[in-house]
């Protein structure tokens, strides 16, 4: 068999390189600000940031413990999220991961790598009693709170109520007393005509009675 001629396999480099060049341009930038949070013992929280004016439909990460045992690859197309739940982790053990974002002619470089540790089952629920009393005094502090700020409104709208009561009853004895006044007015003429005849009367009958004592006496 001939051997191929040496400006064939130029070529043939040539055009590897092109198009690994092309394959390296058009990938995704690598995500960044990658973190970890919501530690529990078995399971995590990764979220990342992807720099604008890439368009990204998936991400891909990869999940190795420390000592070697165990390595898992998590890939996920069509989505937009930044963040993603790792379960079935081992309690207090040591973990190394990195996210890749997947775009539409490839998957970008991996991040920096992250290292975490998960908790202890102990630690999910503090032991402490003192912290437990922390967290109890906290509850009964918004309780007083939300129970102080009831309290306000209701004497508000109490307070409220007693001075449209007051109001009400004050403009009622103002008409009562008017309405009281106006009787009196119109009665007052007939009452004083019967006390002018009233003593007419009475001395009438008076005089009558010493004249009739006159004349047994003779």
């Amino acid at each position: 068999m001939a051997p191929f001629p040496a400006c064939l396999n130029s070529a043939v480099l040539v055009l590897f390189s092109c198009d690994l060049w092309l394959v390296r341009a058009n990938r995704p930038p690598s995500p960044v600000n990658v973190t970890v949070t919501h530690l529990k013992a078995n399971s995590a929280t990764v979220s990342w940031d992807v720099p604008e004016g890439d368009i990204i439909i998936g991400y891909a990460i990869s999940q190795q413990r420390q000592d070697g045992q165990m390595q898992r690859f998590i890939r996920e197309v069509n989505t937009t999220n930044r963040a993603c739940v790792l379960w079935d982790l081992a309690e207090d053990a040591d973990y190394i991961i990195q996210v890749q974002s997947i775009g539409l002619h490839g998957e970008s470089q991996a991040s920096k790598r992250v290292h975490f540790r998960t908790l202890k089952e102990t630690d999910r629920l503090p032991s402490n009693s003192s912290n437990q009393g922390d967290i109890t005094m906290e509850g009964l502090d918004k309780e007083r709170q939300l129970q102080t700020g009831e309290i306000v409104i209701i004497v508000t709208v109490l307070l409220m109520w007693a001075a449209v009561i007051a109001l009400f009853c004050r403009q009622y004895d103002i008409i009562k007393d008017n309405d009281s006044n106006n009787n009196k007015e119109k009665t007052k003429p007939s009452s004083e005509h019967s006390t002018l005849e009233r003593p007419t009367g009475g001395l009438l009958y008076s005089k009558k009675k010493s004249l009739s004592v006159n004349i047994i006496e003779v």
